[in-house]
């Protein structure tokens, strides 16, 4: 077994949300075999994100998606007015300065094969655009 091991996920979205991830990471980190370790999961797009969030309440993550939204409003709100970059949607440039608040990248331990999660952590992916796209993570364990 390398001491280092990568994998890439590709997460089909349905627009903006949270989608979580938890299982399908816990098994690569489970197969892998990796006793102690780090994970690194990154995002490899810019209108999206990452997170560890609750994952008992589903009402969290409408709420987080719910603040998000009226913290960063689409661009047909006048109050978004100021933002140029509009030429793929309203949700477009909306979707960037989210991606920017929050993190593109996890880095999460492992111990005796398993992740080192809270009770009621979860990994989530945020979507942040109102279309369907095809999201890719790169799990990273070493």
């Amino acid at each position: 077994m390398s001491n280092i091991q990568q994998r890439t996920f590709t997460l089909s979205t349905h627009g903006q949300g949270l989608y979580e991830i938890t299982d399908e990471i816990r098994s690569f980190v489970r197969s892998s075999g990796a006793v102690q370790a780090l994970l690194t999961l990154y995002v490899r797009h810019t209108s999206c994100s990452l997170l560890i969030q609750e994952n008992a309440d589903p009402e969290v993550q409408g709420d987080l998606k719910a603040y998000f939204a009226r913290l960063v409003p689409p661009t047909t709100d006048p109050q978004m007015s100021y933002l140029r970059h509009t030429y793929e949607g309203p949700d477009d440039m909306p979707a960037h300065i989210k991606s920017a608040m929050m993190p593109v990248s996890l880095s999460i331990p492992v111990s005796s094969a398993e992740l080192v999660l809270g009770t009621w952590q979860g990994i989530y992916l945020f979507e942040h655009r109102d279309a369907p796209h095809q999201r890719q993570i790169v799990a990273h364990l070493a």
